[in-house]
């Protein structure tokens, strides 16, 4: 198991440059785990696809169902003072330290493309790009 960051659910779910590398990582780890939070974030790129005219209504939507039945059950609560800490000790926003907070909770690591996490949390977080490989 991996904890995978709205970043890889969309290289592997929507059309994106980095799908290659996002199809190599789950060839080598096919369970993927993520905050709830990871809903509100893959519906704001969604709506950006959507807005450009990238994908249509019923493509998003299946996007959306995609993600959400391959996480199956692999959605997770992270407590607001954990995510909170993390904040406190970088400058990362809230939102990525949940991911981080996630991962170092399961003891797995966290798959990312974000190089802002990849830079202060290099101990949990490992690029797309090298996991890939």
């Amino acid at each position: 198991m991996i904890v995978v960051d709205n970043s890889v659910l969309v290289c592997f779910w929507l059309p994106s440059k980095f799908a290659g590398w996002a199809e190599a990582a789950k060839a080598r780890d096919g369970i993927w785990a993520a905050p709830v939070l990871w809903r509100a974030e893959f519906r704001n790129v969604l709506a950006a696809y959507l807005r450009k005219k990238r994908l249509t209504l019923s493509e998003a939507v299946a996007g959306y169902v995609n993600v959400q039945r391959d996480l199956g059950g692999h959605e997770f609560t992270v407590p607001t003072e954990r995510i909170l800490k993390l904040v406190s000790v970088s400058s990362c926003t809230a939102h990525d330290c949940e991911y981080v907070a996630l991962a170092e909770d399961l003891g797995v690591p966290l798959v990312t493309t974000d190089k802002q996490i990849l830079r202060e949390f290099p101990k949990i977080a490992v690029a797309l790009e090298k996991f890939a490989k």
